[in-house]
């Protein structure tokens, strides 16, 4: 949200040195090495002024490349001169650090937690387009790891049923993946992401051990 609350679109961090940062786009933004940019990507392979998002006239964003020595990627193509940009769009400058572009009709205020269809704050809220999530109203910051993520996300579809403990594991790991997963990596998993919400809701217990089965999420709405 900016200074006028009004909703505004944003580059959330994911793969890459910056993961889990997120910046709201209220004016021109260069991204680059050099430490005047707005946001700075401390990697050699980034250019000291690698590219730049600006606001349209139409009140759209667009992304360029400044000329940069490895290029910019929107989408998996290389880009040069302004294009515009669309929810859901992947940026991905010097082949090192990958932004995700949302919009601002396709989110929610910054700092501003999301509700439940009756109207309430949930205890926890993903957004999985943007990859946001939230306990009450703080958001979880940095980033959850991509396997925290996918058990998370597994749990929180299934929220109020007991999940077995393969199924959890084939949906985190993949298929053939699974094959060498011992419970003791699936427990130590389940150990590191409930310490990472822990550390905003220390009063609630989100994961269960169902003993001798495997693990359910409770995920009460406040009153």
């Amino acid at each position: 949200m900016n200074e006028s609350g009004n909703e505004v679109p944003f580059l959330l961090a994911q793969n890459g040195p910056l993961q889990g940062q997120i910046w709201p786009i209220n004016k021109e933004i260069i991204i680059g090495r050099d430490p005047l940019c707005d946001i700075i990507v401390n990697d050699r392979q980034v250019s000291r002024k690698h590219a730049k998002i600006q606001k349209q006239n139409s009140n759209g964003n667009s992304l360029a490349d400044l000329n940069s020595k490895n290029g910019t990627l929107l989408n998996g193509e290389f880009v040069d001169g302004p294009t515009p940009l669309k929810d859901g769009d992947e940026i991905i400058v010097g082949l090192v650090q990958e932004f995700l572009f949302v919009s601002s009709d396709a989110t929610l205020p910054l700092g501003q937690a999301p509700t439940d269809e009756q109207g309430g704050s949930q205890k926890l809220f993903i957004d999985k387009k943007a990859r946001r999530i939230w306990i009450g109203e703080k958001e979880l910051i940095p980033a959850l790891s991509v396997s925290q993520y996918e058990l998370l996300v597994y749990l929180y579809e299934n929220q109020g049923c007991v999940v077995p403990r393969d199924e959890i594991v084939k949906a985190v790991w993949g298929e053939k993946e699974s094959v060498g997963v011992t419970e003791q990596a699936l427990d130590a998993l389940v150990r590191r992401l409930r310490g990472r919400l822990n550390k905003i809701d220390p009063t609630h217990d989100y994961i269960v051990t169902i003993r001798g089965v495997g693990f359910k999420f409770e995920n009460d709405s406040f009153n």
